[in-house]
């Protein structure tokens, strides 16, 4: 008798709450949905923030998956704000635009959604099947070809059961604007004096006349794509940073291509000098050939010490590419999230998005800890204004208790000072070394993202209004009242002492933890500040660990990172594909006698 194959195990199912939102919907046509109306799709909820660089990887990540499955699956992307700035309605509007999200998005600046799914990390990416219960959930990047099998799996259930629905989704494209420029990223002046603006959103450079307003010519096709060519025929994708080099010719931060671009203002031709198009991944080479290694989202570069310095805002690093030799390298940061200065091999960046050199520093506006900072000559970083990742506002004065709120540029100044493109400030702010004062030039910017040096005038990239706009210099700095924010994220109440942290993650159908060679997963436990956290830090390969919380610590924050790899579980494949699967999570604490005992992190899966 031959014995019945064992039954598939049934899916852990909970029933999908409401989705709720103050700021309604937006990309809908101007329908308002409940979950309800999704009914017999397979609905995925993207739980991001626009500031967050994960959060716009897995959006790119997305845009297969929704092509190939439109007629079954909706991706609903639920914006859950980190700062103030991003709970503003009209912000939201401008980011859904900015980075090309093709599906209906759910403004809920109040956090309503985000807390009934108990989310804790920005990204996290919620699976609903076409009954309305949560099926999966996952935390970070790199998901996609786990969902992607998911999805094949419900279609085929539900297809079998009666309960798929196929047909349109409810995305409805907005009108597009007339604008010359749209949320342009950075710019630069050409020796021509003419200026070179990255058009990001239309994935183009733009030369600009000298009046900064007349369009000269644009450089690239305009559509999304990764190829060299004239200036008519190169693609670029959501390209931002530039630089001039010693010959005249530009190195161009090709931010979602992960690569770095030359272009040749004289004859128009652009050409790739860095990037595979490849997003790096935990193990992938950190130096080499730079046409053979991958690149993570360059946001800025420079060129500071003979070399091309990159923020390299996917992995919080910076790198240097070398023009004399056609290498890149790793040149500061450890690839963890968050705000430690010291020696450039153990620094910790955030995010960094803005750059600007000067003979002994190069600056850098490191935008999710809301810092300004730079790297000597020697290799060490310092930290000249900025707290950490949940600390942020609008206050002047002494540097040590001076705020700002998400700064993408930076522009040194002839006398040594710096100015900071205030970005979620919608001001222009400056920070003089010689006193350690901060002090506000401008306001009333929109989403400023750049500025450039033009005599006694700075040129600010207003990102948000789509155009350049010229400021005097002022004598005296623009006086503004203090605000001082925290991140609206609620804090989760643990008991102090003993506190077991649990990573959940349970390998895709069709797949296994990697462990030819060695462990396959890794985690990296610290917080902030040092105290709170007695025992249980550190880095090692069990994804559960037993953390020992400081009684007298009060409050603060636990700093979480978290890897696994799986792999097709095929024993007669010799070279099974690959996935790296990874987050990082700060999660603000208190401590109470009344507090969880446990804090679950979920990776991938649910938790049982």
């Amino acid at each position: 008798m031959t014995a019945s194959p064992a039954p598939t195990p049934r899916r852990v199912r909970v029933r999908a709450p409401e989705l709720i939102g103050e700021g309604g919907w937006l990309n809908t046509g101007g329908e308002q949905y409940t979950l309800a109306d999704f009914r017999g799709r397979i609905v995925i909820l993207d739980f991001w923030t626009f500031c967050c660089i994960n959060c716009l990887h897995v959006l790119d990540e997305l845009r297969e998956l929704e092509e190939k499955h439109r007629d079954t699956v909706v991706v609903i992307g639920v914006h859950s704000p980190k700062f103030v700035h991003e709970a503003e309605h009209r912000a939201v509007v401008d980011a859904v635009e900015r980075y090309g999200v093709e599906h209906p998005v759910l403004d809920d600046p109040e956090l309503a959604t985000w807390k009934q799914y108990a989310v804790r990390a920005w990204p996290t990416l919620v699976v609903i099947d076409p009954e309305g219960y949560v099926v999966a959930q996952h935390a970070g990047e790199g998901h996609a070809h786990a969902i992607e099998r998911l999805v094949g799996e419900l279609e085929a259930e539900h297809g079998a059961k009666g309960t798929l629905r196929r047909g349109d989704g409810p995305y409805v494209a907005p009108e597009p604007e007339p604008t010359a420029l749209r949320f342009p990223g950075k710019a630069l002046v050409l020796p021509s004096g003419n200026f070179l603006v990255s058009d990001t959103t239309r994935h183009q450079l733009v030369e600009l006349a000298e009046d900064g307003e007349t369009v000269v010519r644009r450089i690239g096709s305009g559509t999304r794509g990764f190829a060299d060519g004239t200036a008519g025929t190169a693609a670029f994708s959501e390209p931002q940073g530039l630089a001039l080099l010693d010959d005249s010719s530009v190195v161009v931060a090709d931010t979602v291509n992960h690569a770095l671009r030359r272009y040749d203002p004289v004859s128009g031709e652009v050409t790739t000098l860095a990037g595979t198009g490849k997003q790096w991944w935990q193990g992938s080479p950190t130096s080499g050939p730079a046409r053979e290694t991958d690149l993570s989202s360059p946001w800025d570069v420079a060129l500071f010490g003979g070399k091309v310095w990159i923020a390299m805002a996917g992995v919080h690093q910076l790198w240097v590419y070398d023009p004399a030799d056609g290498t890149v390298a790793v040149a500061a940061g450890t690839t963890n999230e968050g705000l430690v200065d010291g020696p450039a091999a153990e620094a910790w960046f955030a995010q960094p998005s803005g750059l600007a050199a000067t003979a002994e520093r190069l600056w850098l506006a490191d935008s999710e800890t809301s810092a300004l900072r730079w790297v000597d000559l020697d290799g060490v970083v310092r930290t000249a204004v900025g707290t950490g990742l949940f600390d942020f506002g609008h206050r002047d004065g002494a540097a040590d208790q001076a705020l700002f709120q998400h700064p993408l540029g930076v522009t040194a100044l002839p006398d040594g000072s710096v100015a900071v493109s205030d970005t979620y400030n919608h001001a222009l702010r400056r920070y003089d070394p010689a006193t350690g004062e901060v002090t506000t030039l401008a306001t009333d910017l929109r989403e400023p993202s750049d500025a450039v040096l033009v005599g006694d005038d700075l040129v600010v990239v207003e990102s948000a209004r789509h155009r350049l706009t010229r400021l005097r210099l002022p004598e005296e700095a623009v006086r503004v009242a203090a605000v001082a924010h925290r991140t609206q994220r609620a804090a989760t109440e643990v008991a102090p002492g003993t506190l077991r942290l649990d990573v959940i993650f349970q390998a895709p159908a069709g797949q296994k933890l990697d462990t030819r060679y060695g462990p396959s997963t890794r985690l990296l436990v610290s917080s902030t500040p040092p105290g709170l956290l007695l025992s249980g830090g550190g880095a090692g390969t069990d994804l559960s660990r037993t953390l020992e919380l400081d009684p007298q610590a009060g409050e603060g924050v636990l700093h979480v990172s978290a890897m696994a790899a799986s792999c097709d579980d095929d024993p007669s494949n010799e070279y099974p594909a690959c996935h790296v699967h990874q987050q990082d999570w700060g999660v603000p604490v208190v401590l109470t006698e009344k507090g969880a005992d446990r804090l679950p992190l979920v990776l991938a899966g649910l938790d049982a």
